[in-house]
Order: C-alpha cells, then structure tokens, then sequence
C-alpha cells in the first residue's frame, strides 16, 4: 500500500503542476526588485560569451540545472527521459526527482534512469532528509549508484511535509545525516530545499560541517506546501492554505546566502526562476548555478521535446542577452557589474 500511494501522489504531482495553480500569485522571487545596469558600448560580441561552469567535476556549457521533480511512475520516466535529453543536448546538469518511490519499490528504478539518454550529463540523484534517516547512508548510497549519479541531493522539505496528508512529523536529528552523508559524499553531496529556501543560518552551519554545494530553493515559484494543500482536506488543507506563502524569498536567500558562507561552497538558485534574464540575476547575486524545472516540465507536457527544445532555446538566448548587454563575458565579469537592489528585496537583505 505504502508503494502504491507513493506513486500515486507523484502522479498527482504531476497532473498539478502541469495545470494546477501551484504558484500562488501573492508569492514572488523578489527578482523584480534586481536591475542590472545597462552598457551601451559592450564591445563585445555573443559568441564571445562564455557560460561554461564546473559542477559536480563536469564542465557545463551552460550554468543551469534542469532540477529534480519527479520519478516513481511510468509518465514520470517519460518526463525524466526528455528533460534529461535536453541537458546532455545543450550542456547543462540534470536532477532526478525524490527517490522515495525507488527506495519503497525498486521495480520503480526505471523511472529514474536517463544515463542511456544522457551519457555525459552532471546527474544528481535525490532523497529526503527523513527518508535519508531511514535509508542510512549505506542505502543512500544505493540509490544514487543504481542511476549512476554524479551526487545527490539531499532535499528539505518541512514545510511540504506538514501539510502532505501523509508526511513526516519528526524532523529532529537533520544535522546529524547531514554530517555522515558528507562523510560519505563529500563534494557529491548537494543539500537544497524544496520551494521555502535557505537562510544564512542554516546555509552556514551546513558548509561548517562540509557541505560543499547548496542549493537555496526559494520561494517564488511552485509552492509544494500549496501542492499539498491541493491534495489535502479539513485541517490541513485549511492550514496549508495559510503557509503557501512561507518562505524565503529566492532572490533574498541566495544573495544573503553568498554573503554568510562566502566562497567557500558552490551555489545553486533554484525556485521561480523563469527566462534567462531570471538566471543572469540570480548569477549576478552570488549563485554559481541557476536552476529550474517547472517552465521546462510545462513545454514538455504541451508539446514534448521540441516544445522543450524551444522553451529552453528562449531561456538561454535571454541568458545570453543580458550577459552582452551587461558588457561581461562571463558570469565572473557579471557578478563584478554594478547592480540595483530596490524595495523589499533591500528589507530582506538588511534583516537577514
């Protein structure tokens, strides 16, 4: 029973978060609060653009992750399969979603294997911090071994699981896997949230026990308390309801961030991001790695791969445009360019 609903909720998932409303209108990344100054005389032309980033010890054409988000179904296979084509098409890194349903059925392994599609892609795999507890690190290991993963992600997700009808309660003892799992994995390991992000605090404590990539996941974009409170009744749906809006925002998390872990751990920004204008920001803010799933996973349900192929030709197009425009070459020359912080963006940064 426990493998059936599993599988069901991811389906569930999916259906909601090709159609459903799962991101509140209330909610925003705060990147709209980012200017980045315009150059008028560049000198330079796009092809001098170079966008290439090391993650996981590949080397990326292009500094995004297409993130984990969903695995444990055929239809999930299917999503995994074309997005991850897409990645080792265009360079970019590649995360499965929650490996919960592989570790409760492994018949549902193949949902979540797309090295015969994506050879040479950083691929990540994925499990929760509570789920970690139970697996144990030998069981983790297991898990990103049996897809060939590159590292894995290691997911937050209090806030999710509070209004999941069937979540986790107990979430004492985080820190502790957190450290044998870096004793495991060492660099191959990514700690990220799941849509409420990273502050400061925790970001900190994480590169002191020798996390080396962290991945903030703000809000902003799809709010998976708000995908639960969809799925759940009664109390926590009315509950739910309440904290779909709870979170850090992405633009504040990474930036705030960066500053309290300096370089000293490599940073995905994840969570609302949409264009490539989007990723320049988030770059320019301190991430070394911009991700995003829902813009490519919608593209892919409307049209397939070529729907896509296309929504990501945009994304990186616009990626590129404002790399020119900013007169930098790469993401090191962007990060050095002056910036605007406006509005409650400037609140967030001066509390945090």
């Amino acid at each position: 029973m426990g493998e059936q609903a599993t599988a069901r909720r991811k389906d569930a998932h999916l259906d909601l978060c090709a159609t459903g409303d799962v991101e509140p209108a209330e909610n925003s990344t705060l990147l709209e609060y980012v200017r980045l100054v315009h150059c008028a005389m560049p000198e330079m032309a796009v092809e001098e653009v170079d966008l290439s980033t090391d993650f996981l010890g590949k080397k990326l054409r292009y500094p995004l992750l297409i993130t984990g988000m969903t695995g444990g179904t055929e239809r999930a296979g299917v999503v995994n399969r074309d997005l991850a084509l897409l990645a080792e098409r265009h360079g970019l890194a590649f995360g499965v979603g929650s490996q919960r349903a592989m570790a409760e059925n492994p018949q549902a392994g193949a949902s979540y294997q797309v090295r015969q599609v994506a050879p040479t892609v950083p691929l990540l795999g994925n499990i929760g911090l509570y789920q970690a507890v139970e697996l144990g690190v030998d069981g983790v290991r297991r898990l990103a071994d049996a897809i060939g993963a590159d590292g894995m992600a290691l997911h937050l997700n209090a806030g999710q699981e509070l209004t999941q009808p069937e979540g986790d309660r107990d979430f004492r003892g985080g820190y502790q896997v957190v450290e044998d799992l870096v004793r495991a994995f060492g660099s191959r390991l990514l700690v990220k949230e799941t849509g409420c992000g990273i502050g400061p605090e925790v970001a900190r404590r994480l590169v002191e026990l020798g996390v080396r990539n962290v991945d903030v996941s703000g809000l902003g974009g799809t709010s998976w308390v708000r995908v639960e409170q969809l799925r759940a009744t009664g109390v926590q749906a009315q509950v739910g309801a309440e904290f779909s809006s709870w979170g850090i925002p992405t633009a504040a998390a990474i930036a705030t961030v960066r500053r309290a872990v300096g370089p000293d751990a490599r940073l995905v920004a994840s969570g609302g991001l949409r264009t490539g204008l989007d990723a320049a920001k988030v770059l320019a803010l301190g991430a070394d790695v911009a991700g995003m799933a829902l813009p490519l996973f919608r593209a892919q349900q409307a049209g397939g791969l070529e729907g896509a192929e296309q929504a990501l030709a945009t994304i990186l197009s616009g990626l590129k445009q404002a790399l020119v425009l900013t007169g930098s070459r790469n993401c090191g020359e962007l990060r050095q360019k002056p910036r605007v912080i406006m509005g409650e963006l400037k609140d967030w940064l001066a509390a945090l």
